[in-house]
């Protein structure tokens, strides 16, 4: 199957979101352009780092002040993920990146494969017809502080830490490491 390449420059919205109950979440990232939607699967820990490593940016930006990186956030965002909900892909590696000449924040997830040990299957051209599909969104620096303040709300609005051991604490209790074992 040839390799899909999904672009938004700019994208009408970009956020990150979950469908499921705490314990049971999947998260997805989503784009909208218009009519058009593209939703990818990824991990709880993705999204984290994801929105750490973005604001980490957009923080440093500002104290060097680039002009477009001290624009406050463009609102909250609360709506659910639009539809329908179609996972494209599971991403696999994410890269964030700085354009200095548009001032925009790059954002580019690529699909999971089995080749990613291999350091030249993450090097492959927009143009080769072979490799990871791709969702490559380019935002201005008030969505992306959007979307951070939204990712730190979804990963947060889990289930809360057991207080002994920090991991996260299933209805019925778990069994607590720190507690050798004992429920908590």
């Amino acid at each position: 199957m040839a390799r899909r390449i999904f672009v938004f420059d700019p994208p009408d919205r970009f956020v990150c979101g979950t469908v499921g109950l705490a314990g049971e979440r999947t998260f997805f990232l989503q784009a909208t352009q218009g009519q058009r939607i593209v939703s990818v699967a990824l991990e709880k820990l993705q999204v984290q780092v994801l929105a750490e490593r973005m604001g980490a940016m957009l923080n440093e930006l500002q104290r060097r002040g680039v002009g477009a990186a001290s624009e406050v956030s463009l609102g909250d965002d609360e709506r659910p993920l639009d539809e329908p909900l179609r996972e494209e892909f599971r991403v696999g590696t994410i890269a964030i990146s700085w354009d200095e000449d548009d001032e925009v924040l790059m954002v580019e997830a690529r699909a999971q494969t089995e080749e990613e040990e291999d350091e030249d299957a993450l090097e492959v051209d927009d143009d080769d017809e072979d490799g990871p599909d791709l969702v490559r969104v380019r935002l201005v620096p008030a969505l992306a502080r959007g979307f951070v303040e939204r990712a730190a709300r979804v990963v947060a609005a889990g289930r809360p830490p057991c207080p002994f051991c920090g991991q996260p604490l299933d209805p019925h209790g778990h069994l607590c490491p720190r507690r050798n074992g004992y429920l908590n």
